[in-house]
């Protein structure tokens, strides 16, 4: 298993981040765009590297925290499917409920 699949919100996440950041550098939005794709290569290659946090679902997913970001995935037989990327500052709950 070497491969991921990003979500269609996790593809706009990666985008929102990107402009959020670009707003004051956009070399730092590029290198953190770097820097979470190195992780989702890093997590096709070791899925099992998660982190499941029952303190903030129960749902079939896992974490892995990047910087001030979590990305939320699933293994799957193809590779992992990367549900989100997200701020882990935020209401992780409420916004997992709010994506089902």
């Amino acid at each position: 298993m070497s491969e991921y699949i990003l979500s269609d919100e996790a593809r706009q996440e990666f985008k929102d981040i990107w402009d959020l950041i670009a707003l004051d550098d956009v070399e730092a939005a590029d290198r953190w765009i770097i820097k979470l794709l190195e992780s989702l290569d890093f997590l096709a290659r070791n899925p099992h590297a998660e982190h499941t946090r029952k303190d903030l679902t129960g749902e079939n997913v896992f974490f892995w925290p990047v910087g001030a970001y979590f990305i939320i995935y699933q293994i799957q037989e193809i590779g992992i499917l990367i549900l989100a990327v997200t701020q882990g500052a935020r209401d992780i709950p409420s916004y997992l409920r709010r994506r089902t």
